[in-house]
């Protein structure tokens, strides 16, 4: 099994910085994407940043130029560094990892998908 435990929400002024972290451990497992989505209280969750191992970020529009995800392949972490936010950030942040599990001796692998509990960001005007 593998576990997503993210850190870093609060509450934080409109136009102030936050940084989130996600650090995923387990046993016998690589990591593929990361990546984080959030949700707003009667809305859908919506995807914010994702990254590739090889380092390949992808961003909601809403968040470009403001939002920057960098990962730690070797400790399986990875981070959203959010600045110039906005009251319409806040949400529920939820970090998504897309993890290869090794399921016998001979090494054959399983791909699953894996989230954290959420970390909650409050923006306030």
């Amino acid at each position: 099994q593998v576990q997503l435990v993210e850190s870093g929400g609060g509450l934080v002024q409109a136009g102030g910085s936050l940084r989130l972290s996600c650090a995923a451990s387990g046993s016998a497992f690589s990591v593929n994407d990361m990546g984080w989505y959030r949700q707003a209280p009667g809305t859908a969750r919506e995807l914010v940043a994702t990254i590739t191992s090889g380092g390949r970020a992808n961003y909601v529009e809403s968040v470009k130029g403001r939002f920057t995800i960098s990962r730690n392949n070797h400790e399986n972490t990875v981070y959203l560094q959010m600045s110039s936010l906005e009251p319409e950030d806040t949400a529920v942040y939820y970090c998504y990892a897309e993890v290869m599990i090794v399921v016998n001796i001979e090494g054959a692998e399983r791909k699953k998908d894996y989230w954290g509990e959420g970390t909650l960001v409050t923006v306030s005007r």
